[in-house]
């Protein structure tokens, strides 16, 4: 059952990637009084259709719920029509194209913003949120809640100055009882906790963790903001490390990504809300890419259309737009037997 509810959350995954990438270029050329003559979820025949209230643009739903496309008169053809994508300015367009990587951005934030928000980050109080089992702390009496007042007799008011004296103290004397000062229930004790060495962590340690808190609604669009960032540095050092040849290329296709999400839905939602962020970030990176038939490739295209004030042959450019489409869906079914493979080879 739980692989049934996995491949389901799989494809809801794929399938708001997908409508938020098409929704901000329908978005975009909308604002921008550009004829969208089409807008697709899905793949395939179609299942449900209707046109909007001005009769203009057609809302299709089709039967494979993975891919989606926003049709725009004029986009891969000369046309003449004043609303028509070619008609328009070239800045113009270049907002259209960019709106779709930019809207999976914004939705990894959003969707970062909830997981900080419905988790919590950790705190700089001086409270103990958690206490490993069998660790020194828990064999001490230590307890979640537990608020730290000193070791050793020096004052601490901070998780920072906790972690930053319990080093201290272990530096100056390797493997002693630490002397903790607590207040439980407004009550003060001291309790004495000895120290081990973690050799898997390379640290002396005593099986405490900091606090949690919820962050507002602004500090939490902040964080999300800011993993955002995190996650696209990373993805741009990755790539250029697998171009020089640094690290082994390791790139996972549609049954690839599906194997991760089902397994992902066994460890809560918000883990299922982390991977949709990552793989938001990821799809506007790659698409940003300029590559034949990726948006990057198209802004390409047009910022150059703009430096020599001309534009480039539509049948040219559509045939190179085509042959990087068809590379990359070969690319594709490349990696879509790896994945297989690796799912049978473990």
């Amino acid at each position: 059952m739980i692989n049934v509810i996995g491949i389901l959350v799989a494809v809801l995954v794929f399938s708001i990637l997908i409508f938020t990438h098409e929704l901000g270029h329908f978005t975009a050329a909308k604002l921008n009084g550009i004829y969208v003559k089409e807008f697709n979820m899905g793949m395939g025949p179609k299942l449900l259709s209707r046109r909007g209230k001005n009769g203009e643009t057609l809302y299709s739903l089709r039967a494979f719920p993975i891919g989606g496309s926003c049709l725009m008169k004029g986009e891969d053809e000369a046309d003449d029509d004043p609303r028509s994508f070619s008609r328009k300015p070239v800045w113009r367009r270049m907002t259209v194209i960019f709106a779709g990587p930019l809207m999976n951005f914004v939705t990894a934030m959003i969707v970062f913003a909830i997981v900080f928000m419905s988790m919590g980050i950790m705190s700089d109080a001086n409270i103990i949120g958690d206490v490993t089992s069998g660790d020194p702390a828990q064999q001490a009496g230590l307890l979640a809640g537990d608020r730290v007042l000193a070791i050793n007799g020096a004052s601490v008011a901070s998780w920072s100055g906790i972690v930053t004296e319990i080093n201290h103290q272990v530096s100056a004397t390797p493997g002693e009882s630490l002397n903790m000062t607590i207040q439980r229930q407004g009550q003060e004790q001291d309790i004495a906790v000895k120290p081990f060495f973690d050799e898997e962590a390379n640290r002396w340690r005593i099986g405490i963790t900091a606090s949690t808190e919820q962050p507002g609604l602004f500090a939490a669009m902040g964080l999300g903001v800011t993993q955002s960032y995190i996650f696209t540095k990373t993805i741009l050092v990755g790539l250029v490390q697998m171009i020089t040849g640094k690290v082994a290329p390791d790139v996972a296709g549609p049954v690839g990504i599906i194997n991760i999400v089902r397994e992902t839905v066994r460890t809560g939602w918000q883990n299922i809300l982390g991977i949709l962020g990552i793989l938001s970030v990821n799809l506007a990176v790659v698409n940003l890419l300029p590559l034949p038939a990726l948006d990057g490739c198209r802004l390409v295209f047009l910022a150059a259309e703009g430096i020599r004030r001309k534009p480039f042959n539509r049948e040219r450019e559509g045939m190179v737009h085509f042959i990087g489409l068809m590379l990359l869906f070969g690319l594709m079914i490349v990696i879509t037997f790896s994945d297989i493979r690796r799912l049978f080879t473990g």
